[in-house]
């Protein structure tokens, strides 16, 4: 496997990550601005990037800003938010063809590109000192309808809901597009202020994978990317070491014909532990695959489940077991799920296991080497987390964790919650 190499500098406090390749014929861009969840921020930084994505001060109707991704070539332009740790993230998203693959005569699609969504960054709509309003309240509407439609998706909603009572006292439990209430209060001018404020003291990391260099890229980032900057701030992706305590059981009564029983256990690990890939492991014979014991034994063996799996957070530390149930079966599948949790910390884990998950966990690492985005997610983690490490590295650290160092990570990690989502008709 090519190993890839992203070369790094910075501009104007901004971190630049640049992986010169031919491997593929598009460019693709990142970049990430993030900070600190917190309560005070977290819809505003949510709603903004929807607001950007309405128009900027050379293409301040949304329409000309869609026909300007046509003219690209049909370039590809997106965000998403979550959360690494008890951090908020935005990352926007292009991907441009490569100028040899097309008869270009309007000059480096890659400089149009960042060009482009520099502007959209640095240079939005911007009317009497604010964003323009008619985009703000129709992208308030837009990301209230979405978190409203959380709670439809009875899976997603319980697997949230368990967060928000497991980590009720740490900025996890917000959820990263924040919340309906806090929509009312922003208004177009407190939203571009704080906007502002983000820019000029966020950690950002701008990422380029394709055929160019750190030389192009550099000039490129510099011309289009004028952000006056402050003192920037720095993440903290340490992963909670809190002590799980006694067990929070959570029961919540809505309008449901199935039963939702997720658990929250305290792994206290993340990425940049050395047991990582042993919790890795732990994930996948727990619950991350078809073959795994969540899935054999409480769905097939027992018909307990409609669904049953985990889930690991590398970045937080901790680990969720998302299942639907009969409602009746609360007590009995809640028992055998704990069963599976006893018998990986008495490491009865078999040969078959071990080797289909190592096979699994090593197949997806290398799935990473097909797409350039997933490549810059990847080393995205080391940049959070401050462990540089490469799928490689990785695929080779899975293939040496043993029983006993499953074993030795299920031993340390403690259930803390369970959260059982039920009809209304009670006991």
């Amino acid at each position: 496997m090519t190993k890839p190499v992203f070369e790094r500098t910075t501009v104007n406090q901004m971190r630049l990550h640049v992986l010169p390749t031919k491997q593929f014929k598009t460019f693709a861009v990142s970049v990430y601005i993030g900070h600190p969840l917190s309560e005070e921020k977290v819809t505003a930084t949510a709603l903004a990037p929807f607001v950007l994505r309405r128009g900027t001060q050379t293409y301040p109707e949304t329409i000309q800003f869609r026909e300007r991704l046509d003219d690209l070539y049909g370039a590809g332009f997106g965000f998403d938010i979550y959360k690494r740790g008890d951090n908020q993230i935005v990352q926007f998203r292009m991907d441009t063809i490569h100028d040899g693959f097309i008869k270009n005569e309007s000059g480096s699609l890659l400089e149009q590109s960042l060009q482009f969504l520099g502007e959209a960054i640095t240079n939005p709509l911007v009317e009497n000192g604010a964003f323009r309003a008619k985009y703000v309240e129709a992208e308030k509407n837009t990301l209230k309808k979405r978190l409203e439609s959380i709670v439809n998706d009875k899976i997603r909603y319980a697997a949230e809901r368990c967060i928000e009572e497991m980590c009720k006292d740490e900025p996890y439990r917000l959820h990263p597009l924040g919340r309906i209430e806090d929509l009312d209060v922003i208004t177009p001018q407190s939203l571009y202020e704080g906007y502002q404020a983000w820019l000029r003291t966020a950690p950002i990391d701008i990422y380029v994978a394709g055929d160019t260099t750190m030389e192009e890229v550099k000039s490129l980032v510099q011309a289009h990317f004028a952000i006056e900057r402050g003192a920037v701030g720095a993440y903290d992706m340490k992963p909670s070491t809190q002590e799980a305590g006694e067990v929070n059981t959570v029961v919540e009564e809505m309008d449901v014909s199935q039963g939702k029983l997720n658990m929250g256990l305290r792994a206290r690990t993340s990425y940049a532990n050395e047991n990582y890939p042993a919790a890795l492991m732990y994930n996948g014979i727990l619950g991350g695959y078809p073959h795994s014991k969540l899935f054999i034994n409480v769905r097939e063996k027992e018909s307990l489940a409609y669904y049953a799996a985990s889930r690991l957070d590398g970045h937080k530390g901790i680990l969720t077991i998302q299942s639907g149930i009969e409602i009746a079966n609360f007590e009995k599948a809640t028992e055998i799920i704990k069963k599976q949790l006893d018998s990986m910390a008495e490491g009865e884990i078999t040969e078959l296991e071990l080797s289909q998950t190592k096979a699994m966990i090593s197949n997806s690492l290398r799935e990473i080497s097909d797409s350039a985005f997933e490549m810059i997610a990847f080393d995205y983690n080391s940049v959070l987390t401050g462990k540089e490490r490469t799928t490689t590295e990785l695929i080779e650290a899975v293939a040496k964790v043993d029983v006993e160092a499953i074993q030795s990570f299920a031993k340390d990690i403690q259930l803390d919650t369970i959260y059982f989502l039920r009809d209304q008709k009670g006991d």
